[in-house]
Order: C-alpha cells, then sequence, then structure tokens
C-alpha cells in the first residue's frame, strides 16, 4: 500500500481502536470516534474524561491507533504517544451539535476531553502487502499539514 492509500483509509474509517495499557500494566483496546486528522501521524479523538482508557493515557501515555476497512482487508498500526487536553480550545474545536446529550455541561463539561495522538511509526496490512511506516516516512508525508476534519468532507 502507498502513503497515499493508507491515508485514504484512515480518512474514510470513522473510528479506529486505541491500544493503551490499563493501570496494572494489562494491554486494552477501545474503539473510538477519530475523524479529525493530521496527515498520517496526527490524530484526535474527544472522549470521556473518566474513561479507563484516558485515565490508563494520563498514567502512561504510549498507545497505538488502528484503523481498518475489513471489507477490503486493509489495516494499519500507529504506535505513538497520547497527550489528553482539557482546555477549551481543543474541547471547542472537535465539539459537535448533538454532543451535549454525552456532555450536558456543553463544551466545558469535566467529563468531556480531547486525546491528541502522535504517531512515532506504523505497520500496514493488507490482502497482498505488509510493511512499515518510518519516523522519517511519517514525518515528510506529514510535512506542512493541518489537522482536517474528515466528517465534515
Amino acid at each position: 500500500m502507498t502513503l497515499n492509500e493508507i491515508n485514504n483509509l484512515v480518512k474514510e474509517s470513522g473510528v479506529a481502536s486505541i491500544g493503551f495499557l490499563d493501570k496494572d500494566g494489562n494491554p486494552g483496546i477501545r474503539r473510538v470516534f477519530c475523524t479529525w486528522h493530521k496527515g498520517l501521524g496526527g490524530h484526535f479523538i474527544s472522549t470521556n474524561t473518566s474513561s479507563m482508557h484516558t485515565q490508563a493515557l494520563l498514567k502512561n501515555n504510549k498507545a497505538c491507533l488502528y484503523f481498518d476497512n475489513c471489507q477490503a482487508f486493509r489495516c494499519v498500526c500507529f504506535t505513538g504517544t497520547a497527550t489528553v487536553h482539557f482546555d477549551h480550545e481543543h474541547k471547542a474545536m472537535l465539539w459537535n451539535e448533538g454532543d451535549e446529550q454525552y456532555y450536558p455541561n456543553g463544551v466545558d463539561d469535566e467529563d468531556y476531553c480531547i486525546i491528541e495522538f502522535q504517531a512515532d511509526h506504523g505497520r500496514y496490512y493488507s490482502y497482498d502487502d505488509i510493511g512499515d511506516i518510518s519516523t522519517d516516512e511519517l514525518a515528510e508525508y506529514d510535512r506542512e499539514t493541518e489537522f482536517v476534519n474528515y466528517a465534515e468532507k
């Protein structure tokens, strides 16, 4: 798969699986909405502050983010770090009409936060291909890109 094909997979996914280590060091994985991307390496996820994955990432920011298209058997797994944002600016950027059903106190609800995932490297799989994406390849591909909400595209 080319980097452009991988980028299309990420943009079209809408959801991803985030992997983390829980408080006991056991691996966990959760399905999350993920439509904001900065090329291949940067991703924003809106989620609950109280969720297990958020609490785990506050203690250990190592994570992985997995995008897939099961019908076409195309997948990519990025490994990197996660930063949890609680500031109004990040939360407002990802806020959508209807989110108040999950966060009744609005954009500044204490149980609403944003996870920013930054990939260090990746590995992709498809029915006829497998390979690695290096740190340098990610940096070059993402150079001069901005965060974009692909749910609005």
